[in-house]
């Protein structure tokens, strides 16, 4: 599923217009977004939660050449699923 067949899904479940339910679905992606990256964790009960996560600085190869470069330290995402998702998903 991408950004638009959520959309779609939002509208249909909600009965929202379309319009209605792509500023629903941008207003909650950013704001979580917004809330990950000033360094608080997002914790949606029953689904998972968002933080960030630290990669650090490795050594890594170019796969054109073989040559070994340095691949800096990084930010990233981290998503924890909740109990309930991966009880919905072990029982599908």
């Amino acid at each position: 599923m991408n950004k638009q067949g959520l959309v779609d899904a939002v509208a249909g479940a909600t009965g929202q217009s379309r319009a209605a339910a792509l500023k629903t679905v941008e207003a909650f992606t950013g704001t979580i977004m917004a809330a990950v990256k000033k360094g608080d964790a997002v914790q949606l009960i029953g689904f998972g939660s968002f933080s960030i996560g630290a990669r650090a600085a490795r050594v890594g190869r170019n796969p054109a050449t073989g040559a070994e470069m340095q691949i800096p330290a990084a930010k990233t995402v981290r998503f924890t699923s909740g109990k309930a998702f991966k009880d919905a998903l072990n029982r599908a």
